[in-house]
């Protein structure tokens, strides 16, 4: 997930479960920003037959991945609508190193006459483990720094529970649980009243690999912020409204 606004740099991490996706829909309320989600935003310009949504649907016929620049192509064309003008997140890419430094190339290509806030998801920010300092030194050329560091800290123990009931509304991020935060009629959107869907990878087995992806790859950038001093230990086991609470607290200091 990547936020941008325009007063802060924030970075935003922590191990899949561990609250992110239910904080960022508040977040876009809270702050007024829109969300791209870019598998909607592909099928949305294949459905409207769009020059990059035409060849994005070359590729998909023939059961080859969208390249990243395509990708990346779409998300350049919604960052510069007017309701994305105030910032937006960012959500399902990158998903590599290559994938991350194209799209922030495309950020500061289309929006950084002014950067505000990046929020970074801990896809987002695997992505950066090797290219840590070159971010830093990219955004400092923009005149803007890294100033927030969100960490979503939970122990592995509570994550699989959390995982493995949750629920999605796709087209506004809206998480639900089971047993933690159940709609009020089962398998259904509060608001739109729409069906919810459950990703394929939010299963026990999937968790274990992507923790331990989590583990190696994403603690070391925590570790270089926190020797810079800008990261915010989140307690994410706690219950959503007290980590909401404590996420607008840091956003506002």
């Amino acid at each position: 997930m990547v936020v941008i606004d325009t007063s802060i740099v924030e970075e935003s991490s922590g191990p899949p479960g561990s609250g992110k996706g239910t904080q960022s829909p508040i977040i876009k309320d809270e702050y007024c920003l829109c969300h791209l989600a870019t598998g909607d935003m592909l099928r949305a310009a294949v459905a409207a037959k769009t020059p990059l949504g035409i060849k994005a649907k070359e590729a998909m016929d023939k059961a080859k991945l969208v390249s990243d620049d395509l990708v990346v192509g779409i998300i350049d064309e919604a960052m510069k609508k007017p309701t994305c003008q105030k910032g937006f997140i960012l959500d399902g890419f990158p998903r590599t190193v290559v994938q991350a430094e194209k799209v922030i190339m495309a950020v500061v290509d289309s929006l950084f006459q002014s950067l505000d806030l990046i929020n970074f998801s801990g896809l987002l920010i695997r992505a950066f483990v090797v290219n840590i300092i070159q971010l830093d030194e990219m955004l400092r050329k923009q005149g803007t720094k890294i100033n927030k560091v969100l960490n979503f800290a939970i122990d592995d123990a509570i994550l699989e529970e959390r995982i493995t009931g949750r629920w999605i509304h796709p087209s506004s991020g809206r998480t639900y649980h089971t047993k933690f935060a159940p709609p009020k009629v089962l398998g259904v959107d509060d608001v739109t009243g729409e069906p919810l869907i459950q990703r394929k990878d939010d299963t026990a087995e999937v968790l274990k690999s992507r923790l331990e992806a989590f583990h190696r790859q994403t603690e070391p950038v925590i570790d270089y912020y926190a020797k810079k001093g800008v990261v915010a230990q989140l307690q994410a086991e706690r219950p959503p409204k007290e980590v909401t609470a404590e996420v607008q607290k840091v956003l506002s200091s």
